[in-house]
């Protein structure tokens, strides 16, 4: 084995690492930067629900009220929405806050004693509170609606460490060069503005598949996020198994991989540059 893959190989062991040797303080930064967050406002944590549950309201209306969506599917079309809608905040709150990581923890990448490379995990951690309760909210709202999804939402557990690892891989680099390029967090936002409908979240790529070019259907399943939508619905709508989508699941966890080499990688470089520019 040359250099190059041992070094690459140490890359994606040293985040396992980290996280196993600052589990504690990475555990206790987490916890306060969910409560820090809303700590000024007369609700507090409340607002960090308030506003996906309104989001998923206003879908459903404009979806099912106003456009009259296809209810052609095994459940309501609200079941249907929060099952793609709940793994895409997930995604979206650690992207925005990952990338600004650094920037909003500067007195800490100032001490040399610190270990900086535990940032993006507070943040990523931090947005999995919020993750935890809307699981609980969308299975809640299925078994009122006597949809229960059974064993399969075990799953759950597996795609939402997915989501997790996926961010992750990515905020290593956008939170690296936010330090550099504070436009960067402009830039994300509107990144996930669009991967919202370029995501089958709102529509069923079932219904539009067939009609696409081959090769659009090829690009949408290149997106990650597929992956992991359709993953929540075969846990909670579809009750399908992971493995019975190999090699999606195959693609996934080489991108993901290559994605958490690359992106440690680039911190990593740029690092010892960011107690200077902050």
């Amino acid at each position: 084995m040359n250099n190059t893959k041992i070094r690459k190989i140490d890359l994606l062991l040293e985040i396992p690492k980290e996280a196993i040797r600052n589990k504690n303080i990475i555990a206790e930064l987490a916890k306060n930067d969910f409560r820090t967050k809303y700590a000024g406002s007369i609700f507090g944590i409340f607002w960090a629900f308030v506003q996906p549950v309104i989001t998923i309201l206003l879908y459903w209306f404009v979806f099912e009220v106003g456009f009259r969506a296809s209810t052609d599917k095994p459940v309501p079309f609200v079941l249907w929405l929060i099952a793609g809608l709940v793994p895409w905040f997930f995604f979206t709150d650690s992207m925005t806050g990952g990338t600004n990581a650094l920037l909003e923890y500067e007195y800490l990448v100032k001490k040399v004693v610190f270990n900086i490379n535990i940032l993006p995990l507070v943040k990523i951690l931090s947005a999995v509170f919020v993750h935890l309760f809307f699981i609980c909210f969308a299975i809640l709202l299925f078994s009122i609606y006597r949809y229960f999804p059974g064993i399969y939402v075990l799953q759950l557990v597996y795609y939402t460490f997915c989501t997790f690892v996926l961010a992750l891989g990515i905020v290593y680099v956008t939170s690296a060069v936010a330090v550099f390029f504070r436009d960067i967090s402009q830039v994300v936002n509107i990144l996930l503005q669009i991967g919202t409908w370029l995501t089958p979240i709102m529509w069923d790529f079932n219904d539009m598949g067939g009609s696409l070019p081959r090769w659009l259907q090829i690009l949408f399943k290149l997106n990650p996020m597929f992956y992991i939508v359709q993953g929540y619905r075969d846990s909670l709508v579809y009750h399908t198994w992971f493995w019975h989508r190999g090699s999606m699941t195959a693609y996934f966890w080489i991108f993901v991989i290559v994605m958490l080499v690359c992106g440690n990688s680039v911190f990593q470089k740029l690092k010892e540059s960011f107690a200077d520019i902050l």
